[in-house]
């Protein structure tokens, strides 16, 4: 039955006798209800029996149109924007009559169809957040891309957040988002706002030497040490560390990248992104903030008398002299007066290579890696070449990219006098020995005069000094001790053109002992050295020996016992010096 039949039903069986308490039992409802039926009965007949609705006559408390209406259009302008933030605007620009609150915005927003209802989420409070007392204390920096270029290049941003105040402090587009880029990023924000307690970063290269595999201190870890700030680092694979940078990335893409055209060139991207920059801090809400700006809560270091200390290299491109780590030196006395004429200028001085291993004297660099870091290199400088020596021992040259102003500014600086260069510039004699130092790669190659040669497995990855000596290649070894010699690959103008190439010491030290190899013995008791083959003994077979080749011999050792020994017959070099892998043993059939 219907509604309508049902109470049309209790009706009827009220007027026939049964009690009012027996009829809603009956029916499962209240005896409210029962009575509420006989009414509408009486009133209004069979009709007033219908389901009717239950909506109130009048609701004082509902949202006025014309707020509604307002509601709407916020949100129709702005998609991206919440009910948090349609609530705040309804504030600051005048709202024609009571504020709703959140809640009644999101249903607003729900019933014309502008937010899609979706289950509801942890509420926020269940969240866990830290944030820091009070500005510039902790800064958080990172680095993220998506700035199109016109002509198909992407830039990057160098961005950075007060973790307080959620204020940028930072964000600056360059074309490649090298180390001294990002550092010239934050000398810059040092300069405008002064030096935080705490920087906060990834495991980028930019950032930290931690993973790389020479170790060392890269730029932006040194001016965190020169200038008092603690670097921190987030554990690998964990961007929520850094989440507040990452929520600003997150803000960036979405109301300026990614509908906005291709920028025309860097400098119009940086225009655009300053226009954001000044937005986000002055006139953005931050919801985390309670609805505050990020200006609002952010406030610059005062000064303490400390100058903001740079590398000479990274405070030259900022457009500020450097600030010494050294006290100052006096004044000269006499100014440095440059001669009419440019003159022969050779100079000596002497430096101390740094935790990142790249040496920088008047603005050209030297590579020498974070092997050498602390170590105190003499180099040897002219307006030609530059000879770089570690006690005596000339490491590399390179050209020279110094003028003459900057070698009298080395001589004025505390550099001294050169003399004759380590290497001298005249061509070699032909047939005169010369040595070079070079790394044996991982598949037992040496690299010389533009081509690879092959010198045994058993040297890969080791550091040796090539000697070539008329017609042999001697490979040497620490204390100058010869590891092996080869028939010389190079012809003499080869020999002419070696990189780095000297002339050669004194004749090199022969080995302290025989050269010992492996072998394994086939099934037939033999086998094969240099293309000669030995005979062991069938008893042997399938066991690993060690062959000791001498000038005339071959001896053959099992276990430290001589178990033959056979003249050398073959004038082959050896090449091979491990013995193959054993097979396994063969399972014996079953008797």
């Amino acid at each position: 039955m219907s509604v309508t039949e049902q109470r049309y039903q209790a009706v009827l069986d009220v007027q026939a006798g049964s009690t009012v308490t027996d009829v809603a039992a009956r029916f499962g409802v209240s005896r409210q209800a029962v009575h509420r039926w006989l009414s509408w009965y009486e009133q209004e007949g069979l009709a007033g029996l219908a389901d009717r609705s239950s909506r109130p006559r009048s609701s004082p408390t509902q949202t006025v149109p014309e707020v509604e209406a307002m509601i709407c259009e916020l949100r129709r302008n702005h998609p991206r924007w919440g009910a948090r933030r349609v609530l705040f605007e309804l504030g600051r620009m005048g709202c024609p009559g009571p504020i709703p609150s959140r809640i009644t915005v999101h249903r607003v927003l729900v019933r014309h169809g502008l937010v899609d209802e979706r289950p509801r989420r942890r509420r926020r409070e269940d969240y866990v957040r830290w944030e820091r007392d009070r500005p510039m204390e902790l800064w958080q920096m990172d680095i993220v891309g998506g700035v199109l270029l016109a002509d198909g290049r992407e830039a990057k941003v160098v961005t950075g957040v007060d973790d307080h105040s959620r204020f940028c402090v930072i964000a600056a587009v360059v074309p490649k988002a090298t180390g001294r880029a990002v550092c010239l990023a934050l000398a810059a924000a040092l300069r405008e706002y002064g030096i935080p307690e705490e920087l906060l970063t990834d495991n980028g290269k930019q950032f930290t030497a931690r993973f790389n595999a020479g170790g060392g201190e890269v730029m932006f870890d040194r001016i965190c040490r020169e200038n008092g700030i603690t670097h921190r680092l987030t554990k690998p694979r964990s961007p929520t560390t850094t989440g507040k940078i990452e929520r600003f990335h997150l803000s960036l893409r979405r109301e300026l990248l990614d509908d906005h055209p291709p920028f025309a060139s860097v400098c119009d991207a940086q225009a655009a992104i300053d226009g954001f920059r000044r937005h986000y801090n002055t006139e953005r809400p931050h919801q985390a903030l309670n609805m505050a700006f990020p200006a609002d809560r952010f406030r610059p270091a005062g000064g303490d008398g400390i100058a903001l200390r740079l590398p000479s290299s990274l405070a030259s491109l900022a457009g500020e002299p450097p600030t010494p780590v050294t006290p100052p030196r006096q004044p000269l006395t006499t100014p440095v007066v440059l001669p009419a004429a440019p003159l022969e200028v050779a100079v000596e001085v002497t430096k101390t290579v740094p935790g990142s291993g790249n040496l920088t004297v008047s603005g050209q660099q030297f590579w020498l890696g974070p092997a050498h870091a602390g170590r105190s290199i003499t180099l040897w400088a002219d307006a030609t070449v530059v000879h770089l020596m570690l006690d005596g021992i000339r490491l590399k040259t390179v050209p020279s990219r110094l003028s003459l102003t900057q070698l009298h500014q080395l001589l004025a600086d505390g550099g001294r006098p050169a003399g004759p260069p380590p290497i001298s510039s005249a061509p070699r004699q032909p047939g005169t020995a010369v040595e070079v130092e070079r790394t044996i790669n991982a598949t037992g190659l040496l690299a010389l005069a533009g081509r690879q040669h092959p010198v045994g497995f058993h040297l890969a990855g080791q550091r040796v000094t090539v000697r070539v000596d008329h017609g042999v290649l001697h490979l040497l070894g620490p204390d100058r001790v010869m590891l092996r010699s080869l028939p010389n690959p190079l012809t003499a103008a080869e020999v002419s053109r070696i990189r780095d190439a000297r002339p050669g010491g004194p004749a090199p030290a022969p080995a302290a002992e025989p050269r010992r190899v492996e072998r394994r013995v086939s099934c037939r008791g033999s086998i094969s050295i240099a293309r000669q083959k030995i005979q062991v003994g069938i008893s042997h077979a399938g066991r690993t020996v060690t062959v000791e080749q001498g000038d005339t011999t071959f001896r053959v050792y099992d276990a430290e016992q001589l178990i033959a020994e056979a003249l050398r017959t073959t004038t082959k070099q050896v090449t091979r010096f491990k013995a193959r892998k054993p097979e396994p043993p063969r399972s014996q059939p079953s008797a």
